[in-house]
């Protein structure tokens, strides 16, 4: 019997990844690949596998998978795979190649990663992800991705923050594009061989499960408005992350959380929920009428310096006319060791401290100027312009064209945004969340970042889930297939139909006053407000009830326009913000348990005395894994937590320090 705690959540029986092997850790990996079981080439003609999503770990996941044999159908709501959000990434993609004999390796990256997640991931899948970073590399150059190259010919590398080694493999600054691009042509190689069937303007809505395991998915043609029933022998969703929960993000405006979410809502726990990445280096909100926001590359701190005035009469002005000494470099004065290149959580969090502290520049919003300096000008001294052009003449391109100034003549601004999120579907070693036959690639789980990604990991777990791990794990689910033919009128499949059509039917019919744009925006707002770069429990528990009585007016007096037999964006966007309004308390429960400061979840009750985030391992040094039971507050719909022990044998627990 599970134990209500505060009215807002059950506490349930401790969960465990029982699939990770045991040994030195180095040998695990290859340990577990030869004790999964072989499925024989004959036999992989026979199985089939779902996929939904194009991104990274979407793409390379179909194209390896059907590239062994398997069927494969693969879905995306966009109108092509190569419009998935991966196309984004800017900066570059980490591998432990050591080429510049800098003391980089494997362990090292591995150490970083768990260090930079303030140790709130998991040893097995960090290290696992680190051993095949060097591979993801070689795979992409036989693709061809045009990765840069040094005066030599040999592959370049830059810095990211979080580390004092160059492991970052970049195509100036559109490796997410170029990277997407080589995995594209590997999946479209197999739609040509007949391998794969390609579903674009297909959204799931979702998940069919007989007998304890996913079989299926119930998918919208968004152009005609047709209900699909797509059946297979396994599941595997890499639907990306849920950052657009707080609407105003870097992510694309179509980026969602619909396919993780109704999976959680069939049995798949949501894993570490309030675990979000604020990126501090972003175009700042220029006004009430955006709708997104813009990333700059983290790569630019490579060799631009953030700073803002030490005295606040001075944010007014030219930024160039204010002399050195008036100048307060402040990552390079409270972390010398890494200067520019802290973690994304701190360098957001100190942007913040001194806007708060009245030092920020740039137009008010609010009572404050929500922006720092990026200053290219010691660079470009150091430099000629047409070597700074090479490496971030792109993304100066792009600055100017939104903000009318040029980066080469006057500093950029910048300020810190919801970009990343590490929470996802709770999955095992095997990347099997806890429906069987249903697993999570990419963004889409929890697995290895822990509470702070890393700059340029997230395309280097993508590639590693979708062309290593997962078809090295899968093949495990599927050596017992192929499993009993699931027929289209079985009950399972039939309900899952008519949830579908009546959750549909539900929205259009409320025909209410308010636009769903307008209930996403004042969602985004209380999450941003409350459950952003600070979090309090006063403002978690104003959260949770600000968002309950939206939830229940959305379902009252949403307006949707249209109707559901064709093409209908207002449906789309409205089933979407359905989910994100159930999401955002989840992720404020979640965020009011873990009574602890650790990466992008700073909480304001738990810090040291000089404003860092402060880690209570003795309470909380757990993956916490949330079970959906209702929605109702209290009682027995609570969602349920279920806490997965953290045990580092490999790497010692300390408290981050980066200066």
């Amino acid at each position: 019997m599970s134990e209500l705690i505060d009215d807002l959540y059950r506490l349930g029986d401790p969960i465990a990844d029982t699939k990770a092997p045991d040994g030195p850790i180095e040998n695990r990996w290859t340990k577990a690949k030869f004790d999964n079981k072989l499925v024989n080439p004959a036999n992989r003609r026979k199985l089939s596998v779902i996929i939904v999503g194009t991104g990274l770990a979407g793409s390379s996941a179909a194209a390896t998978l059907g590239e062994a044999g398997y069927h494969v159908k693969s879905f995306c709501y966009q109108d092509s795979p190569r419009r998935a959000h991966s196309i984004a990434a800017q900066g570059g993609i980490n591998a432990a190649k050591n080429y510049n004999d800098d003391g980089d390796s494997v362990y090292r990256l591995f150490y970083d990663t768990v260090k930079g997640g303030d140790y709130r991931s998991r040893e097995n899948n960090v290290y696992r992800l680190a051993e095949v970073s060097n591979s993801i590399i070689d795979q992409c150059v036989a693709q061809g991705v045009p990765f840069a190259r040094d005066y030599g010919g040999l592959l370049d590398n830059r810095s990211f923050g979080g580390v004092q080694v160059a492991r970052t493999f970049y195509a100036r600054g559109q490796t997410g594009q170029q990277l997407l691009i080589g995995a594209y042509q590997a999946m479209e190689r197999q739609v040509a061989a007949g391998t794969v069937t390609a579903y674009t303007r297909h959204e799931m809505l979702e998940v069919i499960v007989v007998d304890g395991r996913a079989r299926g998915i119930i998918a919208r043609d968004m152009v005609t408005g047709e209900l699909e029933t797509h059946l297979a022998d396994a599941v595997v969703l890499a639907s990306g992350g849920y950052g657009n929960v707080f609407f105003l993000s870097t992510n694309a405006m179509g980026c969602n959380v619909t396919a993780t979410w109704r999976a959680h809502r069939k049995g798949a726990y949501f894993a570490n929920p309030c675990y979000t990445q604020i990126h501090p280096t972003c175009i700042p909100v220029a006004g009430d009428y955006q709708s997104k926001l813009t990333l700059m590359s983290e790569s630019l701190r490579n060799d631009g310096r953030i700073w803002v005035p030490k005295n606040r009469d001075d944010c007014e002005k030219d930024p160039r006319q204010i002399p050195e000494e008036d100048r307060d470099y402040y990552l390079e004065r409270i972390y010398p060791a890494f200067g520019n290149l802290v973690p994304r959580d701190i360098a957001s969090r100190q942007a913040k401290n001194v806007c708060d502290d009245g030092r920020g520049v740039g137009p008010k919003v609010g009572d404050f100027r929500r922006g720092v300096y990026l200053d290219f000008s010691d660079a470009l001294s150091r430099m000629s312009e047409a070597a700074i052009a090479e490496k971030y003449g792109n993304l100066f391109d792009m600055y100017q064209r939104i903000t009318g100034e040029s980066p080469y003549e006057v500093p950029m601004r910048i300020y810190p945004a919801v970009h990343y999120t590490m929470g996802g579907l709770w999955v095992d070693y095997d990347l099997e969340t806890t429906i069987p036959g249903l697993y999570a690639a990419g963004e889409a789980n929890f697995s290895d970042h822990g509470a702070n990604r890393l700059g340029a990991s997230s395309l280097m777990q993508c590639l590693a889930d979708g062309y290593f791990v997962l078809p090295n794990t899968i093949r495990n689910y599927l050596a017992s297939g192929p499993y009993e033919p699931v027929a289209e009128d079985a009950p399972e499949v039939l309900q899952a139909q008519a949830d579908v059509r009546e959750r549909l039917d539900k929205l259009l019919s409320i025909n209410g006053d308010r636009t769903v744009d307008s209930f996403h925006k004042e969602l985004g707002h209380i999450m941003w407000e409350y459950c952003g770069m600070e979090r309090t429990e006063e403002g978690l528990r104003k959260a949770i009830d600000l968002i309950r009585s939206l939830r229940e007016e959305f379902w009252r007096n949403v307006r949707v326009l249209g109707s559901a037999d064709t093409l209908n964006q207002s449906l789309e966007k409205a089933g979407r913000v359905a989910d994100f309004l159930e999401l955002g308390e989840l992720m404020c429960i979640d965020a009011l348990h873990r009574r602890e400061s650790c990466g992008g979840h700073f909480r304001a009750e738990s810090q040291t005395e000089d404003g860092e985030a402060l880690r209570d391992d003795e309470k909380f040094a757990y993956v916490g894994a949330w079970q959906f039971s209702g929605n109702e507050a209290g009682g027995p719909d609570a969602p349920i937590l279920h806490k997965e022990d953290l045990v580092y044998n490999f790497i010692q627990l300390k408290q981050r320090s980066y200066k």
